[in-house]
């Protein structure tokens, strides 16, 4: 039987591998940790780890900071697209109205030179609308009887070189008048061939798409009209419109055998679909250039 002496010394010759075989270990750990040929230097690897989490942040924050400035620099570019886009607008509605006014000034001396070589008293005025009183046939002008307008007062216009009988006033205000043009089914004008000089009346068909009709032409003027030939105004005694005002020229020869006088479609000369500047002309008093000297 072991005394408890020798048990506390078995204890003691037990216990002491393990100490010995815990410092050894400790002991290699930090040999390994310390030596420089170590396999894995933990200083670089977390060295390597921060440096790519600090490459990965700053990326991120790169690329942030490319989108935020892309962004913004789309804005402007958007900006400046907009600011241009209304520039050139601009300038191409400036282009236009510059050439409508060189136009419209072309036309208006155009217009200027026709009435300086008017015989009689005229009353320079523009179209201004139509009346839907009327059918739309009858159209409104921007002078009245301030300006000396008065009812039956003929209208004249000038277009491409060429005068022509547009129609007669037949309403008049204080500042505006309402005109009657030839092709309104109401409109008569006594008319006849500028060269063969048969007569007849000239009458509206009720659209200005529509040709004018000269009715109730001697048969036997037959062999001495031609298309194109030109009607003017007769100038009949007692008739509104003065003598040889042109309406138009003949179109076409209507020669039916149960009626005992011919008739003829006339292009009118006024193209009413683009009038814009007419004049009234009062029969009753000649230009004052008339009269000088």
């Amino acid at each position: 039987m072991r005394s408890p002496g020798d048990q506390k010394q078995i204890s003691r010759f037990g216990a002491e591998p393990l100490v010995f075989a815990v410092l050894v270990t400790f002991s290699f750990s930090m040999l390994l940790l310390s030596t420089s040929s170590f396999l894995f230097d933990f200083k670089d690897i977390g060295f390597s780890f921060f440096s790519g989490l600090r490459s990965g942040i700053h990326e991120g924050t790169s690329l942030i900071s490319r989108t935020v400035l892309s962004i913004r620099e789309l804005a402007a570019l958007r900006q400046e697209y907009s600011e241009l886009t209304n520039r050139i607008t601009r300038y191409e509605q400036l282009e236009r109205n510059a050439a409508e006014i060189q136009e419209e000034n072309r036309r208006l001396r155009e217009q200027l030179q026709f009435a300086e070589s008017l015989r009689f008293k005229h009353i320079p005025a523009e179209l201004i609308g139509r009346d839907p009183d009327n059918l739309f046939s009858a159209f409104v002008i921007n002078k009245g009887s301030m300006a000396g307008i008065e009812k039956d007062m003929p209208v004249i216009a000038y277009q491409n070189g060429t005068e022509g009988l547009v129609g007669k006033v037949i309403r008049v205000s204080p500042f505006e008048s309402q005109v009657i043009p030839l092709y309104d089914v109401s409109c008569h004008v006594a008319s006849r061939f500028q060269f063969s000089r048969y007569e007849g009346i000239v009458e509206g068909q009720g659209s200005f798409e529509s040709p004018l009709l000269m009715r109730f032409i001697r048969k036997r003027s037959k062999e001495e009209i031609n298309r194109g030939d030109i009607v003017i105004s007769s100038g009949i005694e007692g008739g509104i419109y003065p003598a040889g005002i042109i309406i138009g020229r003949v179109s076409r020869i209507i020669d039916r055998d149960y009626e005992i006088t011919l008739s003829v479609e006339i292009e009118s000369a006024v193209d009413f679909s683009r009038l814009e500047y007419i004049f009234v002309i009062d029969t009753k008093v000649p230009d004052s250039r008339d009269t000088d000297g």
